[in-house]
């Protein structure tokens, strides 16, 4: 049976990332990750990647996004994925992507519940006493797309939006990894 190609997308630190990466390494996620694509220089995932000897492109955003999205769209062609995997990749994809790619995203709230790059800082501020992470389809919205996998998170009374992010990137690393294995296996199959 042939292995599902992947490629990463990451903007920060990589931990989401990470969890991937050691998941293909350790047999438990079926998938050959073929590239990841930054938009960001300094990026610590950027290192992550050389380390796990997975070729990386860098492609920072431009003054002419529409240059921008011709040249992702190039190279995410070029590499042939049977799955785009989104890790923190902080910027919105093009309409044209998204309809030319299968892409996942995972997103720390219970969505619809708090959209958008701010999701722990706007549960903590609405007072709310459980958030998560949600794994979902990208469309052309922000955090809109048909949702594949959500699990929940208690906010304790004493969480900072820093403490409180750490726990839920525990529960989505691992949500992450099951979901995208089982996504695997029914796009090979098909």
């Amino acid at each position: 049976m042939k292995q599902a190609r992947i490629v990463l997308l990451a903007s920060g630190s990589g931990s989401i990332a990470q969890s991937i990466i050691d998941a293909v390494a350790n047999g438990s996620l079926d998938a050959q990750i073929v590239g990841l694509i930054s938009d960001q220089p300094e990026a610590e995932v950027l290192k992550r990647a050389a380390v796990a000897k997975i070729e990386s492109f860098l492609i920072p955003m431009q003054q002419d996004r529409k240059n921008w999205d011709r040249e992702f769209e190039e190279r995410l062609g070029s590499l042939k994925p049977d799955l785009v995997v989104s890790a923190g990749f902080m910027k919105i994809l093009s309409s044209d992507c998204v309809a030319k790619f299968r892409i996942v995203n995972s997103h720390p709230a219970l969505l619809p519940l708090f959209p958008g790059a701010h999701a722990v800082r706007d549960a903590l501020a609405a007072g709310a006493i459980q958030t998560g992470t949600t794994i979902h389809w990208v469309d052309e919205g922000v955090d809109t797309g048909e949702i594949i996998a959500q699990e929940s998170v208690e906010i304790s009374p004493t969480d900072t939006e820093d403490t409180l992010h750490e726990r839920i990137k525990i529960v989505e690393r691992r949500l992450y990894v099951a979901t995208l294995q089982q996504l695997l296996t029914n796009l090979v199959r098909s």
